[in-house]
């Protein structure tokens, strides 16, 4: 009996031995990019914050889809009407809302709204409203909620979060200011990455007078008071320029001053890489310099220049949200974060309109999200980091 005990405990510890020399075989013969995927799938928050970063994307490929009204769609009528719940089976309908009507206040010249259930109106999934190009291709009009009866009136829409003093929808301008703000984000982002990744290369690969000068000039850079030069800059801009070409040109005047931090970091990665053996290596077999760097150096901390971009863009989205409350940036009909909460920034629309103040959420939301991936980006990147 005792011989059996043993040999019973002898053969548990002899699976988990197994276990664990074939779990620290797949570490050995992992990769960076797996190694780096196991430590941040560790990582709780970070990785938490990185589903609600893709669903935030998500929103910016399809906002129009997201939107239940047009986003530029206006009524004095419905000025300042509070948010429209959704109700669940009320006369006869899964999902409907309550028909709201609303009557001027001669005292305060505001509008007051009243519900009235009794007239509840049914709201379907994947219903019919105003028609767009989806990804500016697809023609349709389908939009993941709509009014099942759209025929009794064609400018019934549901207001989820409410309207602003224009009668507009919040909740689809939210939705069209995320796709604005997040691409600027984005694009700059990927516009300071090229800018950074070059000329830190070339800084730290040839140093001497080409290293000097480069620093010289981030330094002038990075001197520059930004508030002032955006004014000058915005100021600039001709006044008959589309909103594309306004979007496109604050899109690059970010872009220019962000990109100094990265280039300092890969300047130092390559002063620090550029005298190893396998780099000599690559000299010794006849590879061009721009062939040095950009595949056999660069590769090496790719996971840095990651981290680093996931941490610069929640920065690039608040500098475009601050350059458009300021009025410096994007301006009305466009749509951004930025131009939401101009609307949102009087006493009269925190006492009486606190709605207004949803865009403040999905900011606050949104750049959390991202600098906790980025923390968790960072810190899966640390080789020192326990696997």
């Amino acid at each position: 009996m005792v011989s059996m005990v043993k040999n019973l405990f002898s053969g548990k510890n002899n699976n988990k031995n197994t276990s664990n020399e074939l779990g620290s075989n797949a570490i050995e013969l992992a990769t960076q990019r797996q190694l780096i995927w196991r430590r941040f799938k560790r990582h709780r928050l970070g990785f938490t914050a990185s589903i609600i970063v893709v669903l935030f994307y998500l929103v910016v490929l399809f906002a129009d889809f997201l939107s239940t009204a047009p986003p530029v769609d206006y009524a004095a009528a419905r000025g300042y009407m509070p948010p429209q719940p959704v109700k669940f089976f009320q006369n006869g309908h899964f999902m409907s809302t309550c028909e709201v009507t609303g009557e001027r206040n001669m005292d305060t010249f505001l509008m007051e709204f009243t519900e009235n259930c009794d007239n509840a109106e049914g709201i379907s999934f994947f219903g019919k409203g105003y028609e767009y190009k989806l990804w500016g291709i697809l023609s349709t009009d389908r939009h993941i909620l709509g009014m099942k009866d759209q025929t009794k009136d064609p400018n019934a829409w549901i207001h989820l979060f409410g309207t602003d003093k224009q009668g507009r929808d919040v909740f689809s301008r939210t939705m069209h200011a995320t796709r604005v703000s997040l691409t600027i984000g984005l694009v700059g982002v990927a516009l300071s990455i090229i800018f950074g990744i070059f000329l830190g290369a070339i800084s730290g690969y040839y140093g001497g007078l080409i290293d000097s000068l480069i620093q010289r000039f981030i330094e002038i850079i990075r001197s520059v008071p930004t508030i002032p030069l955006y004014m000058g800059l915005s100021s600039a801009f001709p006044d008959d320029w589309t909103i594309n070409q306004v979007y496109f040109m604050i899109t690059v005047i970010i872009s220019l001053f962000a990109w100094t931090d990265l280039a300092r970091v890969i300047r130092g990665r390559f002063l620090a890489l550029k005298d190893e053996d396998f780099v000599t290596a690559a000299r010794l077999n006849g590879a061009k310099t721009m062939r040095v760097i950009f595949v056999h150096m660069l590769p090496s901390f790719y996971s840095h220049i990651i981290a680093q971009a996931s941490l610069s863009l929640p920065l690039m989205i608040v500098t475009e949200t601050s350059l458009s409350f300021l009025g410096l940036g994007l301006r009305p009909p466009a749509v951004s974060y930025g131009v939401l909460l101009k609307d949102a920034q009087n006493v009269q629309s925190v006492a009486n309109m606190p709605w207004l103040f949803i865009p403040a959420i999905a900011v606050i939301l949104v750049i959390l999200a991202l600098n906790f991936m980025g923390d968790g980006i960072r810190d899966a990147a640390d080789p020192y980091q326990e696997v």
